[in-house]
């Protein structure tokens, strides 16, 4: 079975054959892939009136276990954003219900967020949904397949996500 992939990498070794295109035989399918796979991110998420970053925090939270609340700081290290983007996200969750400000008991100054049941549940349902899809786009790999591929695209991404800083 031909991709797209394969006719773009044939083209460059037409019009380029003292360089060696192999990269772009995984490389550009891994990019493919994560484009179709935000699509059907936005998907999901949009079925549950959710964006793409509401759906990160809230599951950051959700993730945390009960009491299901983590201080901005915490949500800044798993979202990976600047903490005026943080403070403005939370702002907008509150307005909608779905997570709250409570003061940090071990700390006069600081504030934890916590998921409200409203927040939780949506959490939940878009998780579901998500997975639906996911399952979807994975559907024509066996268990082994998926298997071997998570642990190929784990040592490639492992480097990155151990970086310190």
């Amino acid at each position: 079975m031909e991709d797209e992939v394969d006719r773009l990498v044939a083209a460059w070794r037409r019009e380029r054959p003292d360089l060696d295109v192999e990269p772009l035989e995984v490389l550009s399918r891994v990019s493919r892939l994560a484009r179709h796979l935000d699509r059907a991110r936005r998907l999901a998420f949009a079925e549950h009136q959710l964006e793409p970053w509401e759906f990160d925090v809230l599951t950051s939270l959700r993730r945390a276990g009960a009491p299901y609340q983590l201080s901005p700081g915490q949500l800044l290290t798993q979202t990976l954003v600047t903490s005026g983007t943080m403070t403005n996200r939370i702002d907008r969750l509150a307005k909608k219900g779905l997570v709250e400000r409570l003061p940090d008991p071990t700390d006069r100054r600081g504030v934890l967020v916590r998921l409200t049941a409203e927040g939780r549940d949506q959490a939940d349902e878009a998780l579901a949904g998500l997975l639906a899809q996911e399952r979807a786009i994975l559907g024509e790999l066996s268990r082994t397949q998926r298997s071997e591929l998570a642990g190929l695209l784990r040592q490639l991404t492992a480097p990155f996500d151990n970086i310190p800083g």
